[in-house]
């Protein structure tokens, strides 16, 4: 596996982090009232539901608000995606009529990834089965810090196949890795395995997606495709709830990976929360608005 890391060595850009993230900070306040990168970002939107009272109704309910936005908000494009848990994948397929909404669901054990792999790879097969077409699934964040980086790799090969056509997201947790060296490992060994996409966090673990994780994994992102001819997408996840947190990660992608990570296929943010936040400030931008608007 060194040899693998040999060839992604760090650019001199992350031995300052601090330096470049302010840099990106300052610049992205050019965004909070630019109706346009609003509603990108906007558009980038995995609307989330993840928790221990969500029912096939609540899901259903919760689908329908997407279905009924074009209807309510004409002159604005939709949410990216709709995230669920496995279980309710038939309900998210059957109830979204929105072509272009990615159809994600969490699964190899979300959050902890603390199983079998070959209860991983089932979960995500039926998840697919039952409409999916996109899988997000945390890495063994622990076998990849006791540095048994094979068996990460064989893992996640095993759940990318299981996959078939969907797209994979990986999730690493980045509130769990310590230093920069994980996060760049931890990026490499999702992305050569086959990820369509990179995530920072599952919102579940205390520490969500932080700017200078971000500004890592978009680092080692450009550096792949750069050396694979392949663009892997980002999501950064867990916390980030206001225009300026949205704001702040879109300008990051935009400064280090440029205008061809835009879109929802290759960049996501979430989650629900920041819908609302985005929808009022769009708004108060194209109308003079200044309700706050709850529509998620």
């Amino acid at each position: 596996m060194n040899d693998l890391f040999s060839q992604y060595p760090m650019p001199d850009v992350l031995k300052n982090i601090p330096v470049s993230i302010e840099a990106i900070r300052k610049s992205s306040t050019k965004f909070y009232n630019d109706a346009d990168a609003l509603q990108e970002m906007f558009n980038s939107i995995d609307l989330t539901t993840l928790s221990t009272t969500d029912s096939a109704e609540s899901v259903k309910a919760f689908v329908s608000k997407v279905n009924t936005f074009a209807n309510d908000y004409p002159s604005l494009k939709n949410v990216g995606g709709i995230c669920v848990y496995p279980v309710f994948a038939p309900v998210l397929a059957s109830t979204l009529k929105v072509d272009g909404v990615f159809k994600a669901v969490v699964a190899a054990c979300f959050p902890s990834s603390q199983t079998f792999a070959d209860i991983k790879c089932a979960e995500v097969r039926k998840a697919v089965d039952f409409g999916a077409n996109e899988i997000d699934v945390v890495i063994s964040v622990g076998e990849l810090l006791a540095g048994n980086y094979e068996f990460v790799a064989e893992e996640l090969s095993q759940i990318r196949e299981a996959c078939g056509k969907a797209r994979l997201k990986v999730i690493l947790e980045t509130g769990s890795l310590p230093t920069t060296e994980d996060i760049w490992a931890a990026s490499i060994i999702a992305m050569e395995c086959g990820a369509d996409m990179i995530k920072t966090s599952t919102g579940k673990n205390g520490v969500g997606a932080t700017p200078e994780a971000a500004f890592i994994m978009c680092n080692a992102i450009k550096v792949f495709a750069e050396k694979n001819g392949r663009n892997v997408g980002f999501k950064p996840a867990g916390g980030v709830r206001t225009v300026e947190d949205a704001s702040l990660y879109f300008n990051i992608v935009r400064e280090v990976l440029g205008d061809s990570w835009r879109g929802p296929k290759m960049f996501r943010i979430g989650a629900s929360g920041l819908a609302n936040a985005l929808l009022s400030q769009i708004l108060k931008v194209t109308t003079g608005s200044t309700a706050d608007v709850k529509y998620f």
